[in-house]
């Protein structure tokens, strides 16, 4: 290895003292210099070289289908080429490639129109949201408070009282239907166990079911 160390620097230093045409050394941006000796690159070793291909399907941290990347010789021959994974950067593949893409990857635009909703199809989503929060039973589960105490209905006290965000929350989650605490008349938290029917104020455009007063929720507090 040292003596393959020794050999490229006394090549580099041969080739700095003899004077060159701009074909051998190159300036880039920053000033420096780029060997671009024939014989400099001969005395890297095969393994340095890489092979341009076109990839045929992504790769992370190579690239995208269609792109020209390079890759060590043996990379494309045991595992890009097998799978097919990628071709080499000649005419014939080029030129299929670029069919390819242009029949299965072609760009449509679709014009997207966006419809303003109207006051009949904002009235028919409340309509569907009310008959939702009437229709169904809003189930939640909460510990005993302990000592076990009842009220005078013989109902279950628990731990901790359930307010007006927290059914907000639960009908969101379980019923999918958005309201706000506002619409939810309930004086004071409830405290106990058992089945409820808590009043909601709905707009009066929606129309009640018929038979029915006012809408309700129905809610259910039962033990864990």
């Amino acid at each position: 290895m040292a003596c393959l160390q020794y050999g490229r620097n006394t090549l580099r230093q041969q080739l700095k003292n003899v004077k060159t045409s701009a074909a051998i050394f190159r300036k880039c941006e920053g000033g420096e210099v780029h060997l671009h000796h024939p014989l400099f690159y001969a005395a890297q070793g095969v393994r340095y070289r890489k092979l341009q291909v076109i990839l045929t399907t992504g790769i992370d941290k190579l690239g995208k289908a269609g792109e020209t990347v390079r890759v060590a010789p043996g990379y494309f021959r045991n595992h890009l080429m097998p799978k097919l994974l990628a071709v080499p950067n000649i005419d014939k593949y080029r030129h299929l490639m670029e069919d390819q893409r242009k029949i299965y990857q072609r760009e449509e635009v679709e014009e997207v129109k966006i419809v303003p909703a109207t006051k009949e199809d904002k009235m028919k989503e409340y309509q569907m949201a009310a008959n939702r929060l009437d229709r169904t039973m809003l189930v939640l589960r909460k510990l005993a408070k302990k000592p076990l105490a009842k009220d005078d209905n013989g109902r279950t006290f628990i731990q901790e009282p359930i307010g007006k965000d927290e059914i907000v929350a639960e009908v969101a989650r379980q019923i999918s239907v958005h309201i706000e605490p506002e619409h939810l008349v309930l004086d004071t938290p409830m405290h106990v166990m058992g089945e409820f029917e808590v009043p909601l104020r709905m707009p009066r455009s929606i129309p009640l079911p018929e038979g029915k007063v006012q809408w309700v929720l129905q809610v259910k507090i039962r033990g864990k």
